[in-house]
């Protein structure tokens, strides 16, 4: 049994019209003789209508309630979607999360995949040309409804194309792939034919949209070759995949932005054995995530400690390191919101040097201050004024000529 897992996402099953368009796709790898799983997400727009419905209605939602209710999204598209297919005369039928079942731990808005039946589904396939699969959503062990998080169907997706053993997963999108860097921001931002599981790890981290990291980790780990294309043309679209030794020629694939940064600083801290712990225990107990992290050298016994967090865990952040503060008698505390971070990615930096002086090198000549770096050996990543994310973002691109095909990289 050939097997072909495609996702489409939010956009792409924003109505009839562009249903149609799924459908032309899903018919086009049925013609080419495989069983399709089609992964979808909720229509455009309505997960964020559910989540503020049910913020009307609780100022505190319960989280697995509140799971039960915006996993009703992925249940309308695919049964419209399935009826497309059967008035067309396929072999489909819609399967939700708890009908695979595709059970995860109970960690409720932010759920992880722990076992996927896949006999189940096979067996399904068997029956059926095509499963209408919900993305996004699977059960507990007390058979609860859960949610994957935010992009959760790409997720889904990969999951069940390394459960399947399919050839190999295809997400579909309104981008006609992974770009080296947001063509938003850079005219001259160029489609990647191929990119390595580690440099597409990078680029979710640092916030890029195409792929939800989670996605490209059970990629990375099930070694699932992941296609992403536009559902709105025929663009051959970027590969995901394995790394060769052709992809290490090249210094740099890519420039990738994170604009959910905040920069919060600990002054005169004691410096002693025990304070770091102390600071950051508790931030890692409450669920906050710790990014760049920067010590300055000691004076007089005492030092600045800085590090970024995402935004919108800034107040939960500032409320326990107050109380942090007081404790190891640190002379103050203060955060900076006008910060965001531009990485340089790419898996040829292992074998190139020169790549963190061109980057410097680059931004200086702009007159763009560098406030914190952080290093990877394939990401460079620097932390400077917002204002200047625009520049900083097209500057880097040109100073690696990532307009021009990799030969003449």
């Amino acid at each position: 049994m050939r097997i072909l897992v495609q996702k489409f996402g939010g956009t792409s099953v924003a109505d009839l019209t562009c249903m149609r368009q799924v459908q032309a796709k899903v018919e086009k790898a049925l013609a080419d003789g495989y069983k399709v799983v089609c992964v979808l997400s909720a229509m455009a727009g309505e997960t964020n209508r559910l989540l503020t419905l049910a913020r009307e209605w609780s100022s505190r939602p319960d989280p697995s309630e509140q799971d039960v209710l915006i996993a009703t999204g992925e249940q309308v598209s695919v049964a419209l979607f399935t009826m497309l297919l059967r008035d067309a005369g396929w072999k489909a039928r819609s399967v939700l999360g708890f009908q695979m079942p595709m059970h995860t731990d109970n960690d409720y808005g932010k759920a992880r995949i722990m076992n996927i039946d896949s006999d189940r589904l096979k067996q399904m396939l068997d029956e059926h040309e095509v499963l209408v699969a919900a993305g996004f959503q699977g059960c507990d062990e007390c058979q609860r409804i859960t949610t994957l998080g935010r992009g959760g169907s790409d997720t889904s997706a990969v999951a069940l194309a390394a459960a399947l053993e399919a050839e190999r997963c295809e997400i579909y999108t309104d981008v006609e792939g992974v770009y080296t860097t947001d063509p938003n921001l850079c005219s001259r931002a160029r489609k990647l034919d191929r990119v390595a599981y580690d440099e597409m790890l990078e680029m979710a981290s640092m916030g890029a949209k195409v792929l939800q990291i989670r996605s490209v980790e059970f990629a990375k780990k099930y070694n699932v070759p992941v296609l992403v294309r536009s559902t709105f043309s025929d663009a051959s679209g970027t590969l995901v995949t394995k790394e060769d030794p052709s992809m290490e020629e090249v210094k740099v694939s890519g420039i990738a932005y994170d604009k959910d940064q905040a920069r919060v600083t600990l002054r005169e801290v004691p410096d002693r054995p025990g304070v770091a712990a102390a600071i950051f225990g508790p931030l890692a107990d409450a669920g906050i995530l710790v990014d760049m992290i920067i010590q300055n050298v000691s004076e007089q016994g005492r030092t600045d400690m800085t590090f970024t967090v995402s935004r919108s865990d800034l107040d939960r952040a500032l409320e326990i390191l107050e109380s942090v503060a007081k404790e190891i008698e640190a002379k103050d505390l203060i955060h900076d919101l006008g910060v965001c971070k531009v990485s340089v990615i790419g898996v040829g930096m292992r074998n190139h040097s020169g790549v963190a002086g061109t980057a410097f090198r680059a931004l200086t000549a702009e007159n763009i201050n560098i406030m914190m770096i952080s290093t990877s050996e394939i990401k460079i990543s620097c932390v400077i004024e917002e204002k200047y994310l625009e520049l900083a973002v097209r500057t880097l691109h040109d100073a690696f000529e990532l307009d021009k095909q990799p030969a003449e990289n």
